[in-house]
């Protein structure tokens, strides 16, 4: 029991240390938390309150949950990714490795924290959305979205510390990140609504990919119109087929992390820490 107990703790901790280590990057708190809040009051103010194409909910209902989804996977996904894969890099996962610290409570601790802020996320996009914009909840869908959420963002997580495993250095985790989640979130109704005139292929291609089932799932939790169709028991909120397809993604992504993951920086990195090294030993 205690043997639980400590490694609790240490969880805790590790969370607790990359939570600060997050906040202390302007950067990165800017385009995970304030980032997708900016296009939220953008495109209510430019669209107001009318209904958004076929949606069948107003600009804010839509892109609230929608935009939550998108820095949940932020948080999740490019953070986390980026971060790891630049902490290879610099060799504090090696040194991570070289003290009694279990490697697992270290990374768990990164993970928690990417959790965290991801719920921070979502929390303060629907809390804006609803304040200030009449976005609706509603509490038999709660369930739905929070189950919905801790899915989508572990699916997230896991697929954050694959990108982290295959990025060939922390310098290209970035562009690698945002080179898949951005055009993603174009046919994953996140930044577009889904309209009868979209080509069918670009449903198709959303389909595949765990981001669509996200924002969906999510999303439907606080449409109205789903909401009222769905009935009145938490259990019909559920999205099933949607779920299982970020878990499937998550299981993936689990597997891939695993077998590709190093905690040695890559092979490039060495030989040019080993050339800097060089020169300035030869400055000296």
């Amino acid at each position: 029991m205690s043997d639980h107990r400590s490694a609790r703790e240490l969880v805790w901790q590790q969370i607790r240390y990359q939570n600060k280590i997050f906040w202390r990057s302007p950067i990165s708190a800017f385009f995970t938390i304030v980032f997708p809040l900016m296009f939220l009051i953008i495109f209510a103010t430019l669209f107001g309150s009318e209904e958004l194409g076929d949606t069948g909910v107003t600009t804010a209902q839509f892109y609230a949950p929608a935009l939550a989804v998108f820095g949940a996977v932020s948080a999740t996904y490019t953070n986390l990714g980026i971060g790891t894969a630049i902490s290879r890099d610099e060799g504090i996962l090696k040194r991570v490795r070289g003290t009694p610290l279990p490697p697992w409570i270290y990374m768990a601790g990164r993970v928690g924290s990417a959790i965290w802020i991801a719920f921070i996320a979502v929390v303060l996009m629907m809390g804006v959305g609803v304040v200030a914009y009449g976005v609706n909840i509603y509490a038999a869908a709660l369930p739905a979205a929070l189950l919905t959420f801790v899915v989508g963002v572990a699916c997230f997580a896991a697929l954050g510390l694959l990108l982290a495993a295959l990025a060939p250095s922390g310098e290209a985790a970035p562009a690698i990140a945002n080179a898949t989640l951005l055009p993603l979130a174009f046919i994953s109704d996140i930044f577009v609504a889904p309209s009868e005139n979209s080509p069918g292929w670009s449903a198709t291609l959303g389909d595949i990919f765990p981001l669509k089932h996200f924002a969906v799932a999510f999303s439907d939790a606080f449409h109205p119109d789903r909401v009222a169709a769905a009935g009145s028991s938490w259990l019909d909120h559920f999205h099933w087929g949607d779920l299982g397809v970020m878990a499937l993604w998550l299981v993936g992504g689990v597997i891939l992390a695993v077998r590709f993951f190093t905690w040695e920086p890559r092979g490039g990195e060495r030989k040019r820490s080993a050339r800097k090294r060089a020169r300035v030993a030869a400055g000296s």
